[in-house]
This record gives C-alpha cells, sequence and structure tokens, in this order.
C-alpha cells in the first residue's frame, strides 16, 4: 500500500469523522455531534489554530489522520508544532501511515522555522510507543492537568 499525506480539506468531512471516532473510542472518549462538529469547525477556519493532515492510500481514501497546533516556547524564545491527535485506522496499521503523518508535521514544522514537534501518548500505548521511539527522542518530563 502507498501511503501519501495531504491536508484535510473541506470535502473529507465523513472520512474524517470516521477517522476521529476510531481515535475517540481507542481513547474510550465520548465523541458527540457538538464535540465533532466543533473540532472540525476548527480545521477548516483557516483563522484557527488547529489543523490536521490526513494520511491515504492509493485510492485517496483517508486512513489516518493527524491534528496539530502552533506554540510559543518562551524558554527558548521559539514556536513549536504540538501535535495532538494521532490515528490510523486498525486495517491500514503497520504499513507506514502513522510515520508518514509524523514526517509531514516535521516537514511543515521545518518550513514554518519551529524548534520541534512535541507529542504526549498514553503510558500504555507500547505500540505507538515503538514507532515514535523510532522517529522521535523519549523525554524525561512529566505532564499534568488542572481542571479549572
Amino acid at each position: 500500500m502507498s501511503v501519501q499525506v495531504r491536508p484535510v480539506s473541506s470535502d473529507d468531512f465523513f472520512a474524517w469523522l470516521e477517522l476521529y471516532a476510531g481515535y475517540n473510542t481507542f481513547y474510550e472518549l465520548e465523541l458527540t455531534d457538538t464535540k465533532a462538529l466543533r473540532v472540525w469547525g476548527w480545521l477548516t477556519d483557516a483563522t484557527h489554530e488547529l489543523r490536521a493532515f490526513l494520511a491515504v492510500d492509493e485510492t485517496d481514501t483517508p486512513i489516518g489522520l493527524a491534528h496539530y497546533r502552533g506554540f510559543a516556547r518562551p524558554s527558548s524564545g521559539t514556536s513549536g508544532l504540538y501535535l495532538d491527535d494521532l490515528f490510523v485506522a486498525q486495517n491500514a496499521r503497520g504499513r507506514g501511515a502513522a510515520t508518514a503523518l509524523i514526517e509531514a508535521v516535521r516537514e511543515r514544522a521545518a518550513a514554518e522555522r519551529r524548534s520541534v514537534v512535541r507529542w504526549i501518548t498514553a503510558a500504555d500505548n507500547e505500540t505507538a510507543q515503538r514507532v515514535y521511539d523510532r522517529v522521535a527522542t523519549r523525554t524525561d518530563w512529566v505532564t499534568y492537568d488542572l481542571n479549572p
């Protein structure tokens, strides 16, 4: 299978939704119509910070997604890209789609003169970590969440 990566377009809603639903199911997150439409609205609003790439097969069928956005790095006086979500359809895994999506985000970061691409993953997602360990450097930082 030949995998290509391209930006999401307004024609991709239903294919994107299927992948986004798969992502939410994988992480046991609730996906409501409101949530899906809000995120899709962000992705199709050129003024919003959230952007997306889709991995597609040889028939241009989306098989994976990457949501990413810029962030400031005051400690270095630079900016980076944050990879919020990465998901590949179960039947398309092991064919390089995740690596291709990460590479597309890395290339975008380089083109925008960003200093880093950063992301997190679940501690028990060992399959993803095997991919990530091949393409990036694991850090020693611990992540915290604080609800407002």
